[in-house]
């Protein structure tokens, strides 16, 4: 599965992620600073779903009905490094093909993965 990462995202995620042989493009190595426009725009490109901790990206589709080929927006704060990356891959893993064309929310508690309606 190909995979964009934002800047928001731990580096510890975007390794465990690649470890999994998923191919792992992270804003960070390419060009760091690149608004969430650019970056919405460049996971569009690749045909990746975009891994983020950014809320920001809910704005850009809902609101502003931007066209996204799946956003993973991770919600794990105050858990360590190690586990949101092991619960990242877990998830990928076992949901990634469903999560593509779609608005999905990973907490501590669930995964909530939205359609969306342009």
């Amino acid at each position: 599965m190909n995979i964009f990462a934002d800047e928001s995202v731990d580096r510890q995620i975007v390794e465990r992620l690649r470890r999994e042989q998923h191919k792992v493009d992270y804003v960070p190595e390419m060009a760091p600073g690149i608004s969430d426009n650019e970056v919405l725009d460049w996971s569009n490109q690749k045909e990746a779903l975009l891994i983020t901790a950014d809320k920001d990206f809910g704005d850009l589709v809902f609101r502003k009905k931007q066209s996204m080929c799946g956003i993973l927006l991770i919600r794990l704060s105050g858990m360590p490094a190690a586990e949101k990356a092991e619960r990242v891959a877990i998830t990928v893993h076992r949901y990634g093909e469903e999560m593509l064309n779609r608005f999905s929310v990973l907490t501590k508690d669930a995964l909530r993965i939205r359609k969306i309606k342009l």
